[in-house]
């Protein structure tokens, strides 16, 4: 038979591996998750950071090597093989429970972080872009939803569980144990049962408007325009870089801004999931409704509606009350915005470009750890918490107006971005 008979393209006709692809992306979410209410105050209590700079080091780390990884992987993705990447991703995370374990010195946590950002790249690029392949044109807002609905929720879960089991056990023995059984679980699960969707990456490039032997284009090329020539993904690059800059903040500083206070670590905890929970659950909604009524006006609001979260949360001294319903709104903002974007820089490039232009959104979307660490460190040692939370509110909502003003709304393909052979 030929491919075009074997496979087919949509969600029904691929239920069993799109599913079995969001339950790898709850394990991706998870080994971040752990982190999130128990490393700023492993840092603190168990090293003596006492630089708010200092302890937010791991979020740089992390941002930088994720960063760098998904532009490498939207490149290897059709050289390598999306399964084959998978699969590496999940073998680099294997060490970094060990390092944490083991470590004599906050600068191997940071090391660790270096390869869970690479994990973080390979694994969660590989799972959003195999679901595209798999489910087509029609219904991607809504894959891209679910997908992202699962994995913040395996963040939420694993920050909250974590920050419960850190109450009365030691945080850097809950992380440990918690993130080698994740990891292990996870690489069994990729080896055994994923397959590769190269072949829907053929067929859907068949039925489009281009041709049969176009090629992907180069990094370079890919790079140039999601960067700059495209207004349109130029716009998403920016909004995706702003909003991780506010989630850098929102899992290194928080924390730290709760237990000033005297907020307990199980209250920290509560606050940390909340925040990934809400933005977890409704994606699947927000990227189904994005399908309807187009991608602009959900990106606009949700980066509006994150600003104004970050204005009350640093207006709440750190009062946990205050910090939930600022973490529902926050959540809500992100759900807005998060798959939105995605689906947006897929509607305007040919299916043989997705992987590299998808790489590059997603190297300066995580290039917003990086730039948010190191903001929200250097800004709370010199302004206090709550200057630096509102400096990142002011940056958010910046965003969102620019994408108002340089985002066509329309769902177009204004540059196919694909290369005819030599």
């Amino acid at each position: 038979m030929t491919a075009s008979r074997t496979v087919r393209l949509g969600l029904r006709e691929n239920l069993g591996q799109f599913s079995l692809l969001v339950a790898v992306n709850a394990f991706v979410g998870a080994m971040v998750g752990l982190e999130r209410s128990t490393l700023p105050i492993i840092g603190a209590d168990d090293f003596g950071l006492g630089s708010k700079a200092a302890v937010l080091s791991f979020i740089v780390a992390f941002g930088l090597a994720k960063a760098l990884t998904n532009l490498a992987a939207g490149s290897l993705a059709d050289r390598v093989g999306r399964r084959r990447l998978l699969i590496i991703g999940w073998a680099l995370a294997l060490p970094v429970p060990l390092l944490i374990a083991v470590a004599p010195s906050w600068s191997v946590v940071v090391g660790a972080n270096l390869l869970l950002g690479v994990n973080q790249g390979l694994t969660w690029s590989m799972t959003v872009v195999m679901k595209i392949d798999l489910v087509g044109p029609r219904r991607r807002g809504f894959a891209l939803g679910l997908n992202e609905a699962v994995g913040y929720g395996g963040v939420a879960l694993a920050a909250i569980v974590s920050g419960w089991l850190a109450a009365d056990l030691a945080p850097r023995d809950v992380l440990v144990a918690a993130g080698a059984i994740v990891a292990v679980a996870a690489l069994i699960v990729s080896a055994l049962f994923v397959r590769d969707t190269a072949a829907h990456v053929a067929l859907e490039q068949r039925g489009s408007d281009g041709a049969d032997d176009e090629r992907a284009p180069s990094l370079r090329e890919a790079l140039l325009h999601a960067s700059w020539t495209s207004p349109d993904l130029r716009a998403c690059s920016q909004a995706g870089l702003v909003n991780n800059l506010n989630d850098a903040l929102a899992w290194g500083l928080v924390p730290l801004y709760l237990a000033a206070p005297g907020a307990s670590i199980g209250a920290i905890g509560l606050v940390a999931g909340i925040y990934p929970a809400v933005w977890g659950l409704t994606q699947v909604a927000t990227g189904a409704w994005s399908d309807r009524v187009g991608r602009k006006p959900l990106i606009v609001a949700g980066m509006l509606l994150q600003a104004g979260a970050l204005g009350i949360l640093a207006a709440s001294g750190g009062r946990v009350g205050i910090a939930v319903v600022a973490a529902v709104l926050l959540g809500l903002g992100t759900a807005l915005v998060y798959p939105t974007l995605i689906a947006a820089i897929s509607d305007r490039v040919s299916p043989v470009a997705r992987a590299p232009v998808v790489g590059v959104y997603r190297f300066w979307r995580d290039s917003g750890y990086v730039v948010g660490g190191l903001v929200a460190g250097v800004a709370a040692d010199a302004l206090g918490f709550a200057g630096a939370i509102a400096l990142v509110a002011g940056l958010t909502a910046a965003s969102g107006l620019w994408v108002a003003l340089d985002l066509d709304r329309r769902a177009r393909l204004p540059d196919r971005l694909a290369r005819q052979p030599a």
